[in-house]
């Protein structure tokens, strides 16, 4: 296996490797490319993500600065958004469902280290993929870790540290983050009131 293949199936790797090397040099141009184009230009902004991502719905928007590692490895469905200083690792596979939010810094995290510090040493590492459902909404400088996968309709409190995964209609905050409410979708109407 490559070391692209050993990333992308959750095996230890070496990021050194020149092909993984190279793949994070393009991301950074296009990166740069993005984050240097003007927040009126939205045609243009959605262009260079759906060229960046691996797969997009036709409406999403995010603020610059923005920052991945690879970019191809990002899924996100339709109507996206990511307010300022977003960092997305997606040393694998990050996939968001419709009408997802993520409010400024938000962090999503793909890539882990070995616990073992001389293996940690020799520069390995692996990652797990990181699925949000429809409808999520991440609060400011919440942090989601490797391997978690989080339901619909799922909103994540600001500061929150997400480090395992939750099912649908959930509010989560703290560190590490815990069920502080249950959401009733069906008392849910389209003034966003509740009865």
């Amino acid at each position: 296996m490559t070391e692209q293949e050993k990333m992308l199936s959750g095996e230890l790797y070496y990021p050194s490797d020149k092909l993984l090397t190279a793949l994070r040099k393009q991301c950074r141009q296009q990166l740069d490319l993005l984050n240097a184009t003007c927040q009126t230009e939205h045609k243009k902004r959605s262009q260079l993500l759906k060229t960046l991502f691996g797969s997009t719905g036709k409406r999403l928007y995010i603020e610059s600065t923005f920052k991945c590692d690879y970019g191809e490895n990002i899924h996100v469905g339709e109507k996206f958004f990511a307010n300022f200083n977003c960092v997305i690792l997606d040393a694998a596979k990050v996939t968001f469902g419709d009408n997802c939010m993520l409010a400024p810094q938000v962090g999503i995290y793909t890539a882990t280290h070995p616990i073992d510090p001389i293996q940690r040493a020799t520069g390995i590492e692996f990652a797990k993929p990181i699925t949000l459902g429809d409808n999520c909404w991440v609060g400011g400088m919440a942090v989601i870790n490797p391997g978690v996968t989080l339901g619909n309709n799922v909103v994540v409190a600001s500061g929150a540290v997400v480090t395992k995964s939750f099912g649908d209609n959930v509010v989560i905050g703290g560190n590490p983050a815990r069920v502080i409410k249950s959401i009733d979708t069906r008392v849910v109407h389209t003034t966003g009131k509740t009865s």
